[in-house]
């Protein structure tokens, strides 16, 4: 592959609903610059960028993959994302690496969700646009439709490039509202022909709005408009090109991915319309100086880079994704990891084609490339010089929220497991193993059930390991909320020494009630000699772990111990401890013992037109709606408090229940009193568990 600079460089990510074509567009793309001989499907699991097992099993697309397209002396590197919002992540990061995007939207679906959201991130990151409309092939596919959707979406920055050529209603050509121009396809080349009579005003329309946004961009181009000047298409394409650039203008285009037409015209519009790197701004620190350093895709400047995606495959190895943002990288540099204070020699320099690396021996800034067997490296981290250690700031990826328990399928296992997750989580920032010690479970965060899905999956087919997911156990907690009186003695009499320990002991609610227990004496006359007095507060500390009630930690108990007996002889430490503990077990469930449960504060956020669903299905889950606050794009912010045992399956239901807009962040608040019905059903389970146990032995 040839080396670039970085004005003949165009980082374009393909964003969209699943399903509206991406794949298909990036393999009619990788067959019309020759990368391919002959054009794959999804279906048949033969695309370029689809390359893993588990994309060609389910067909569709579950990371990104970067194709880079030579084109007429420039480099187009596609970033090829999922429309699955399970997998959410993998489009924020390649959002990090993009400088423009293309939305591509099914002409038969039309606009769906995928496709609001594709442009909710283009405005969070204030990137450039092209509306790619695909399927044009198929019945019923509206172009038209689309464009007056989108505009009443998005308003009337929408402009067709291009508007379709039908006959008999079959897809055979477009016409070019900024050349004026008519084109039929003709096998693989392109004919010029009429411009038929029922695009001729339609084409007005188009090119009037056009010549407004032109007009726009200055005051002697809107002299000239008023004057009934024409603009030349060499002043309209340069003026266009500034105003895709600032997103003032969105362009919208069309074609068929499957016979491969209309595709040549978006490449072409890709090179003429969307920036270069060097059009773009970044920054970072500079760590000796703290100085803000402006990188800039600056190939004069010192060499720095962002890892922006890490791929781990036990078949091809760990490859280390980079952006180069200031500089030129060679093959054999020393580069220097900032965040992990770390110099390594790249050795090789690859650019990726889908599961392909192609070995360069630079890359200027600006593009994109690879680094294999940077061990230390991690996504979000920063590369540069020792002399010029730049840090650039970690870009922001989705916190997931919906977690499920596993636990292997063979014990011996354990350890092959946590190693697989562990290069599973360095490829996938929204994938979190956490060890819930209290619980005694280990819980897989993700995305959505079928993220959790698919990582299981993973393990079976690539590290040959087997995991079974359950519903979390939720951490409930117990505590009292009256007074007891009790004595407990420990008593038994064998050959030799015996064990004797009698304690009286209250027990009340503490007067914090976060804390485990306190424990306080007020023994007199040395009923309990003083060195048993630990011993007491161990038995005390050992019941609390597991509680009387339903075997969950205890907390907010005050236990005084005021009277007791001892043996000369007989009494032990051990003997005062288990009288402890019997006297916790009598007094804890003599004192009212209730359940507390964990509470979540919830926001959710969803279109104003579901707040009432949403709202409904709150209240069925025993949440408390505290408010709603309006947020931009017609949507609204509903806060609420709700225990955390109804939030398992949540992701799953609001997005059903809201088309696949809604979306929802929790955190834990506190601790609240559950409700009897809850409390009961803990109990028995507690108690039926203690009766298999009892009957196995």
């Amino acid at each position: 592959m040839n080396i670039y600079t970085t004005d003949k460089i165009r980082n374009v990510v393909l964003l969209g609903h699943g399903g509206s074509g991406k794949t298909s567009l990036v393999e009619a793309m990788a067959y019309l610059s020759g990368i391919t001989s002959r054009m794959g499907k999804t279906a048949d699991g033969n695309t370029v960028s689809d390359y893993t097992k588990e994309e060609q099993k389910r067909q569709f697309s579950i990371g990104t993959s970067v194709i880079p397209i030579e084109w007429e002396g420039y480099k187009l590197n596609i970033l090829d994302t999922p429309g699955m919002f399970d997998f959410v992540g993998e489009v924020e990061e390649a959002m990090c690496a993009a400088g423009a995007a293309i939305i591509v939207v099914n002409g038969k679906a039309g606009i769906e969700v995928g496709t609001l959201k594709a442009w909710e991130l283009c405005e969070k990151y204030k990137l450039p646009r092209i509306i790619y409309v695909s399927n044009m092939d198929v019945d019923n596919a509206s172009f038209r439709q689309v464009v007056e959707d989108m505009t009443e979406q998005f308003g009337k920055k929408m402009a067709p490039f291009h508007l379709p050529i039908r006959e008999d209603e079959k897809f055979v050509g477009y016409v070019n509202v900024i050349s004026e121009t008519a084109n039929r396809w003709v096998g693989k080349d392109v004919v010029t022909i009429d411009i038929p009579e029922y695009n001729k005003a339609n084409l007005e329309i188009c090119r009037e709005t056009l010549l407004e946004a032109v007009a726009e961009t200055s005051e002697e181009f809107m002299e000239r408009y008023f004057g009934g000047d024409t603009f030349s298409e060499a002043e309209i394409r340069a003026a266009l090109r500034t105003n895709v650039c600032d997103g003032s203008i969105v362009p919208m285009t069309m074609g068929s991915n499957v016979l491969c037409q209309g595709v040549y015209t978006l490449i072409d519009d890709i090179i003429k319309y969307m920036p270069s790197p060097e059009n773009r701004e970044v920054a970072g620190i500079n760590m000796k100086t703290s100085d803000i350093y402006h990188a800039d895709y600056d190939f004069s400047k010192a060499k720095s880079a962002y890892i922006w995606k890490t791929i781990v495959d036990p078949f091809i190895g760990k490859y280390s994704l980079i952006k180069v943002n200031s500089g030129v990288l060679k093959a054999d540099d020393l580069v220097y990891n900032v965040d992990r204070d770390i110099e390594e020699k790249v050795g090789k320099l690859y650019v990726l084609q889908g599961n392909k690396p192609i070995e360069v021996s630079e890359l200027h800034a600006g593009d994109i490339g690879a680094l294999a067997k940077l061990t230390a490296a991690r996504t979000g981290n920063s590369l540069a010089t020792k002399a010029t250690p730049i840090k650039f700031g970690k870009w922001e990826i989705s916190t997931p929220y919906t977690y499920k328990r596993y636990k292997p399928k063979d014990k011996a296992d354990i350890d092959k497991i946590a190693q697989a997750l562990q290069k599973m989580t360095h490829e996938d920032q929204t994938l979190k193993v956490v060890n819930d010690a209290e619980n005694r479970q280990t819980l897989l965060y993700g995305m959505g059930d079928q993220h959790l899905d698919i990582v299981c999956s993973r393990l079976l087919n690539e590290y040959k390991v087997e995991i079974e997911l359950s519903q979390p156990k939720v951490a409930y907690r117990e505590t009292i909320k009256k007074t007891s009186d009790v004595e407990a003695k420990h008593k038994k009499q064998s050959g030799g020494h015996g064990q004797y320990g009698h304690v009286k002991m209250r027990f009340s609610p503490a007067s914090d009630p976060e804390v485990g227990y306190e424990f306080e004496q007020e023994v007199v006359g040395g009923a309990v000699p003083k060195n048993f007095f630990p011993a007491v507060e161990k038995g005390l500390q050992e019941s609390i772990e597991k509680g009387p009630l339903a075997a969950y930690p205890v907390v907010g108990v005050k236990a005084v111990l005021y009277d007791g007996s001892y043996h000369p002889v007989d009494s032990s430490e051990m003997a005062f401890k288990m009288a402890a503990k019997m006297a916790f077990k009598k007094g804890f469930m003599e004192a009212h013992p209730i359940l507390l449960e964990p509470i979540a504060s919830l926001k959710v956020t969803v279109p104003d037109s579901y707040t009432g669903d949403v709202m409904g299905d709150l209240n069925k889950r025993r949440g408390r709606v505290l408010g709603m606050n309006p947020v931009a794009g017609g949507k609204q912010t509903i806060e609420a408090d709700i225990p955390m045992s109804m939030l398992y399956g949540y992701c799953t239901d609001l997005r059903s229940m809201t088309g696949g807009r809604g979306e929802y962040s929790y955190e834990f608040a506190r601790y609240e009193q559950a409700p009897s019905d809850v409390q009961e059903k803990e109990v028995a389970a507690r108690a039926s568990k203690v009766a298999e146990n009892s009957d196995e032995e």
